[in-house]
């Protein structure tokens, strides 16, 4: 019995001492995703549009600028930021009838995707542009 007094006491301080280890918590780390860029070029037509389409890897914001016009660099053109339907069409869900070089439009995509850029003349143009837009997204 005396052995049992003994023995209990010394096993409960063995289990509380495993509970209270100090073994360190390792540290919480976020990983940044790395934003990619994407550099679309083309020539919109009087009265004409073209469509880049484009995959994301992950949810996050979306912005895509005007990078570069000519001959004229002082136009007016339509930007827009959709998804890519069915590999055949680009669904528009933000669009900016009056960018200019530098603007950008910004969105968020919800999940990973096809997602499409569109440029398009908005009536103001004379001539054929020449166009650079840069797409950023994760």
């Amino acid at each position: 019995m005396l052995s049992r007094l003994i023995l209990a006491p010394v096993l409960i301080a063995a289990l509380l001492a495993t509970a209270c280890g100090d073994d360190p918590v390792p540290p919480t780390v976020i990983e940044t995703p790395a934003v990619i860029s994407e550099t679309f070029s083309g020539t919109v037509g009087v009265n004409g549009a073209l469509t880049h389409p484009f995959t994301v890897d992950r949810a996050g914001s979306v912005t895509v600028q005007v990078t570069a016009l000519s001959p004229d660099d002082t136009v007016t053109l339509g930007l827009a930021l959709g998804t890519w339907n069915l590999n055949s069409s680009c669904q528009v869900v933000i669009a900016k009838d009056s960018a200019t070089l530098a603007s950008s439009v910004l969105g968020t995509a919800t999940s990973a995707g096809r997602l499409c850029v569109r440029v398009y003349d908005v009536g103001g143009l004379r001539t054929p542009t020449n166009y650079d837009v840069k797409v950023d997204h994760y």
